[in-house]
């Protein structure tokens, strides 16, 4: 909210765009879950399904965005949303149908603007800026 209000949009808190849930992870960095629970941490990256830290799968997550993402291909005119960079990561997974595991490829700097369009049946991936 603080960074769409900074930017002067109206906005309203959307569930669907709500960061990863990481379950007993959450507010840890990853070289520390990577040095206590380092098995954890690689059946997490390898596996889409996998929720060691008792949160939300990336599969999970991947299936939040894809719903979001049909509501708003329905929709006309422009809408910008404000989120956190696992959101984006999964959606441009979603829109370029790309598999899961791209996810851990794409990095989003923060403040950065990702455009997808879409013509009502299919997204694409715009452009990404820093």
């Amino acid at each position: 909210m603080e960074t769409a209000n900074a930017l002067n949009l109206s906005a309203e808190v959307d569930p669907q765009l709500r960061d990863m849930d990481l379950g007993r992870w959450a507010g840890r960095t990853f070289s520390d879950i990577e040095t206590s629970e380092p098995q954890e941490m690689l059946h997490w990256l390898s596996d889409p399904s996998a929720n060691p830290h008792g949160g939300e799968s990336l599969e999970q997550l991947l299936a939040r965005v894809r719903i979001w993402l049909g509501d708003v291909a329905q929709r006309r005119g422009r809408i910008a949303a404000v989120t956190h960079p696992a959101v984006i990561r999964a959606a441009i997974v979603v829109a370029i149908e790309a598999t899961p595991l791209s996810f851990w490829r794409i990095d989003i700097v923060p403040l950065g603007v990702v455009e997808l369009g879409s013509n009502g049946m299919r997204w694409t991936l715009k452009s990404i800026n820093k």
